[in-house]
């Protein structure tokens, strides 16, 4: 019973050991899947026959691993997962013959929303989104139409960046009519308000970007250039840029006197001639050569008109200047730098301040990496201050070895140390339980053949048949302590064999059995 406890506690071990080596490794297919779309993606799996496991209530589906990727491809072909929302696939299986107009702008509004969800959701760092759109209808008899607005609320890992903040509201009044990026809010799903949909809202995010852009570039530079000369990590600089967010058009004219051409030009000639006829008005005096004929001298009054207009175009030069926001109007930079260290004669570290001469070429270095303007009211500080810190950083070291070699990531780690407990398990069960159980098997069937046959009821001592000479001289090498040992179980088991049969016979013949042991105590002893 023992041999057949044991035999079958290794049967299992062995078995538990093969089932778990031949398992394939789970991940994840699939993580925040909705019931709908965790209900169909079990039912294409089951189909393919796939092993799978659930985990989070159904939100999380576990696949082998070499199967992930072809699993993927194979479910968006099939379009899984839909992302729990509506698309425009409302519109395949619908029957468009008997919806009405309402419901028709209802599925077409839920689609829209739909939609966008997705492709927001597409988005790094954003889990889920949810799209609430008001496309109001303009009132009739009405000359303006309500603007239309919307809202957005999106879970996040970790925070959004502004730029992400503002391509999601440009993304979404883009894909809808009429709608302008300052009439879409955003919410996460801790109630944090993004967006408020203020009107100066993205005009001031995009001054505060450039802005920050800005100064972060110039610090980058300052840093550089000074942690050159200081050393990696020996320089702290702060820098603070003033912005001008005024936008200025400006125009000039400007009239050049010398530069005179003549545009037009008229001239206009007047003459009039008056006759003295002593204040008479006859006919005669009238009429065409009247004075030849009657050969009459009379005073006359003649005179002569001329007008000249010349029209000239005086050069002119037009000039519109504009301004455009966000000019710099002052550049603030606050630069702190780590003494020198040295060792001292005892080979302790000791701190030395640094001279005025090189923090001047510190400084001076600072003032052309950022263009110092002095008109504009540009300030640079240079402070030598001991840090707290030591001088010595430590440098980040990535795995090195085998384990940098072959990149194993933490589950491959953790299941090469489980098959190699579990083969320690099997090495230890094999010597330890197997080996001797077969030794034990090896060894009865060897004394069953050394055994000699059961003696008669009539020869006296039968249990002293066989004796150690005799077994030692069956087993070769009785100067070997494992061979005497073996000899010695050898032997034990013979005279317990002998005892058994000797009782046997006893029980079956027992008269017999009782004159035999009155011959032996009748024998006188020698």
């Amino acid at each position: 019973m023992a041999m057949v406890a044991v035999t079958a506690a290794l049967i299992g071990f062995f078995a538990f050991v093969i089932m778990r080596v031949t398992t394939p490794q789970m991940t994840t297919l699939f993580s925040d899947l909705s019931l709908e779309d965790s209900s169909s993606i079990i039912k294409d799996l089951e189909r393919q026959g796939i092993a799978y496991e659930l985990r989070n209530e159904g939100s999380v589906i576990l696949v082998p691993k070499d199967k992930v990727t072809r699993l993927r491809m194979k479910l968006a072909e099939g379009g899984l997962p839909k992302g729990g929302g509506v698309g425009y696939e409302i519109f395949d299986k619908s029957d468009a013959l008997g919806t009405t107009s309402f419901v028709q702008n209802i599925n077409h509004l839920r689609a829209l929303e739909g939609e966008l969800a997705r492709t927001i959701s597409s988005i790094d760092r954003i889990q889920a989104a949810r799209v609430h759109l008001v496309l109001p209808e303009r009132p009739l008899f009405s000359r303006e139409t309500p603007e239309p607005t919307a809202s957005i609320v999106v879970r996040v890992r970790g925070s959004l960046e502004p730029q992400q903040i503002r391509a999601i509201r440009h993304l979404v009044a883009s894909s809808v009519s009429g709608l302008k990026p300052q009439r879409v809010s955003i919410v996460d799903e801790s109630g944090q308000l993004l967006a408020d949909g203020a009107a100066t809202d993205i005009d001031q995010q995009v001054g505060d970007e450039r802005r920050a852009a800005f100064e972060k570039r110039m610090r980058k530079q300052v840093e550089d250039i000074v942690s050159s000369v200081v050393g990696a990590g020996r320089a702290r600089v702060q820098l603070s840029a003033d912005f001008d967010y005024n936008k200025i058009t400006q125009t000039s004219d400007k009239f050049d006197p010398e530069g005179r051409v003549l545009r037009s030009s008229q001239t206009r000639e007047e003459s009039s001639l008056t006759a003295d006829n002593n204040g008479q008005v006859t006919v005669g005096n009238e009429l065409p050569g009247a004075q030849q004929n009657n050969n009459q001298q009379t005073a006359r009054d003649q005179s002569k008109k001329t007008e000249e207009t010349n029209n000239y175009e005086i050069s002119r030069t037009t000039k519109t200047e504009v301004t455009e926001a966000g000019r710099v109007n002052r550049i603030s930079v606050a630069v702190l730098v780590d003494g020198s260290y040295g060792k001292n004669e005892k080979g302790e570290l000791v701190y030395k301040e640094r001279s005025k001469e090189e923090l001047d070429r510190i400084a001076a270095l600072v003032r052309s990496a950022i263009g110092f303007d002095q008109k504009r009211g540009d300030q640079v500080e240079v402070v030598n201050l001991k840090f707290a810190e030591g001088p010595a950083v430590a440098p980040i070291e990535g795995p090195t070895g085998l384990l940098g070699m072959l990149q194993f990531t933490k589950d491959d780690v953790m299941y090469v140390i489980e098959l190699g407990v579990m083969m320690l398990l099997g090495l230890v069960v094999l010597f330890m339980v197997v080996r001797p159980l077969v030794k034990r098997i090896i060894a009865s069937e060897e004394v069953a053949a050394l055994a000699p046959p059961a003696p008669a009821l009539a020869e006296p001592a039968p249990a002293q048949a066989p004796q150690a000479p005799a077994g030692q001289a069956l087993l070769p090498g009785n100067n070997n302590t494992a061979q005497l040992i073996d000899v010695a179980q050898v032997q034990g088991q013979l005279h317990a064999q002998s005892v058994h049969r000797v009782g046997e016979l006893a029980d079956r013949n027992p008269n017999e059995t009782v004159a035999i042991i009155r011959q032996w105590l009748n024998e006188p002893a020698e």
